[in-house]
């Protein structure tokens, strides 16, 4: 297939779901720059064009922040439009009134597209406006039969058809498909270790930490945008594991850790990392504490060993700030092992 030089998409995205997920990922394999105008008028007051461009950007930013916003090798420009700066015509309004405010908004930007992509009706008499190659994307909602209005209307029963970080933005978590088990604690407290013995004692599969994996690969110098990042491709990497877990998942670490490390790196956190954290109580099926008795390890990323009975404390003041219920586990690897399986026997 001949890659077009750019495509454009457009939408108010209110919510971002798996269906705009598939339109614009769609789009990005068959464009070289993809596009993508996010507006509404009247726009929502809690959650503006601003902030669903910025789900966009999210979701699509990889590990170098220098790297821009890509689909694969696909740039993506992502714009937010207001009545306010950018003259956004009523959502009311004919549709040959919102074709020509693209058309006008494009030509004053110096924005040249090729092609237009869209999952609703409109798409080929707007794309014949602007002249421009229209590409439909599941108009029929058969891949995600999901609407905005819907979501708008039901975002905790459809949380399926929502990315984990838009989900928790809404208040809503996806169902899991298996019931996911968290491990917390301080710096060298055992995390990892007893989720890599419990998934082969429990023949599962585990997700190790990623703010671990980026703080390596990164040399340690993680940015303040990192920290939502980490919390993003961590629910992803739980997501993928999940089809692959045999009853039960094993989770190192979670968001509201990631919250906590914001602040104390950059004393300020992101509201959706916020979001992400005050949802952990419903997304983890039950909430492991490992004690800081094990040996310390200094592997050259952790801090000094005195932080570890702090970082333990600030742990169980979020869980009881947040209200979410947990176990302590103490001892070797090997008792470790045994009271959690005996605790998940018992509530099961």
């Amino acid at each position: 297939m001949e890659m077009l030089p750019t495509g454009l998409v457009v939408g108010k995205f209110w919510p971002l779901h798996k269906g705009h997920q598939l339109l614009l990922e769609t789009a990005a394999a068959q464009v070289a720059e993809l596009v993508v105008l996010v507006y509404a008028s009247p726009d929502s007051p809690t959650m503006p064009a601003a902030v669903r461009a910025g789900w966009i950007k999210e979701l699509y930013r990889g590990d170098e922040l220098s790297a821009g916003i890509c689909i694969g090798s696909t740039r993506l420009r992502v714009f937010a439009l207001t009545a306010e700066a950018d003259g956004v015509p009523p959502d009311a309004a004919p549709d040959e009134v919102h074709r020509e405010f693209v058309h006008r908004w494009l030509a004053s930007q110096g924005i040249v597209v090729d092609v237009v992509f869209s999952s609703e009706g409109y798409g080929p008499g707007f794309a014949q406006h602007l002249g421009v190659a229209h590409v439909a994307v599941d108009n029929a909602r058969q891949q995600v039969p999901v609407s905005g209005t819907q979501l708008r209307a039901d975002a905790a029963g459809l949380a399926q058809y929502l990315h984990p970080l838009v989900a928790a933005h809404l208040g809503a978590v996806p169902p899991a498909q298996v019931p996911r088990v968290v491990f917390l604690g301080a710096e060298s407290s055992g995390k990892s270790t007893l989720c890599e013995a419990l998934s082969k004692a429990c023949n599962t599969v585990w997700v190790p930490e990623y703010g671990r994996t980026l703080h390596e690969q990164k040399s340690g110098n993680l940015d303040y945008e990192d920290l939502l990042y980490i919390a993003r491709r961590h629910a992803e990497l739980e997501d993928a594991a999940a089809a692959e877990a045999n009853q039960v998942l094993f989770c190192d670490t979670n968001a509201a850790t990631t919250a906590l490390y914001s602040y104390y790196y950059f004393h300020r956190c992101d509201p959706i990392l916020q979001a992400m954290a005050a949802v952990c109580g419903q997304r983890y099926a039950h909430t492991f504490v490992c004690a800081p008795t094990v040996p310390f390890e200094q592997d050259g990323w952790r801090g000094p060993e005195a932080l570890r009975s702090f970082q333990h404390g600030m742990i169980l003041m979020q869980l009881d700030f947040y209200g979410i219920p947990y176990t302590l586990v103490e001892g070797t690897v090997a008792q470790r092992v045994e009271q959690v399986k005996n605790h998940l026997t018992i509530n099961s």
